[in-house]
Order: structure tokens, then C-alpha cells, then sequence
């Protein structure tokens, strides 16, 4: 199989240092040219399915590179989302010291305690949904459109490195492409 993994166009709610987790974030004028940039970047690319996170960052990225490929079935799921953040969702990363590039997992110690999804359990829901994937299209070329996190994630399960090395090592950029060959 051969994937393709996108994340969503900046979000307004990026440049204001905002954390998103499973809100829907709106694309700003930049995200909305890094969708299209994207799409036409993917637009000669043969693609058989595309799998979405359903918050609006993600649905409406894919929904541009879907343009190029009206006969693409395109499926919004769940599965994709970023990492659940509970109460610190909504809130601005300076309200905890840190930047806007910067993890929250360097303040989040205690996930259950916090109400925000832990680094095994997020592992878990990407290595789930991407094996699901993998035996569903062996032979596909498939695209998912998703988040920083989750799409970290999902890098770290075909590399097969730990959950904890998910919040390590660099962000995606926004509207970045990376291509694997899954056998």
C-alpha cells in the first residue's frame, strides 16, 4: 500500500497559540492557499481513497485536494482526530507558559487525572486505524488528511517507535506531505 499523509492548513486558531485537540479550528487565509497548494501538489498524484479527520481543518484541506479527484470516495472519520486535550482545549499555550510551538506534553504529567487522552492510548487509536487500513486497501494508494499529533503517530507506528517518542522530534508543517510504502 502506498500512503499519504497530510496535515490540515494553518488554523487561525494556530497562529493565536490556541490548543485544538478535538475542536474543529477554522482555516485562515493562509491554511485556505496551503489547502489549494496542497491539492494541486496532489492533483496528478492517482489516489483510490481518502480518509479525513472529520474536525473542519482536516475536512476542509481534504475536501481542495478532493476537487482534483471527484471519482475518490472520501471518508470524514473519527479516527484521525488530533489527541484529545480535555480542559485545555480552547485555551492559549501562553496561559501555561509555553509557545506556540511548543508541546503541551511538557506540562501534562498525569493524563487520566487531567481528562486528556494519554500517549498509549493515542498510539493505540492510530496503529488501530492504520492497520484497519492497511488490510482494507493492501494494494491501494490511499491519502489521510489529519493533525500534527496524530499523523506523528501514525509515522511512529509504521517506524515502530514508541508511544512517548510521538511528542518528541519536530512538528509537521501545516499542508506537509509524507509518503510511505506500507507492505
Amino acid at each position: 500500500m502506498k500512503l499519504m499523509i497530510v496535515r490540515h492548513g494553518e488554523t487561525i486558531e494556530n497562529t493565536q497559540g490556541i490548543v485544538q485537540g478535538h475542536l474543529h479550528g477554522t482555516l485562515s487565509e493562509l491554511g485556505k492557499t496551503q489547502a489549494k497548494k496542497v491539492a494541486d501538489k496532489l492533483k496528478k498524484e492517482k489516489i483510490d481513497y481518502i480518509y479525513s479527520s472529520d474536525l473542519a481543518r482536516a475536512a476542509d484541506t481534504a475536501k481542495e485536494i478532493a476537487k482534483f479527484h471527484p471519482k475518490t470516495p472520501i471518508k470524514f472519520v473519527k479516527e484521525l482526530r488530533e489527541r484529545f486535550f480535555g480542559p485545555f482545549q480552547g485555551k492559549k499555550k501562553s496561559d501555561f507558559g509555553l509557545s506556540n510551538k511548543e508541546s503541551l506534553s511538557k506540562i501534562i504529567k498525569d493524563e487520566k487525572e487531567k481528562g486528556v487522552e494519554s500517549p498509549q492510548d493515542f498510539y493505540n487509536r492510530a496503529k488501530k486505524f492504520l492497520d484497519k487500513i492497511v488490510r482494507k486497501h493492501p494494494k491501494g494508494i490511499v491519502l489521510f488528511v489529519g493533525h500534527n499529533g496524530i499523523n506523528k503517530a501514525i509515522i511512529n507506528v509504521i517506524n515502530k517507535k514508541s508511544p512517548e517518542e510521538v511528542f518528541s522530534g519536530e512538528n509537521l508543517d501545516n499542508a506537509s506531505i509524507s509518503i510511505f510504502e506500507i507492505n
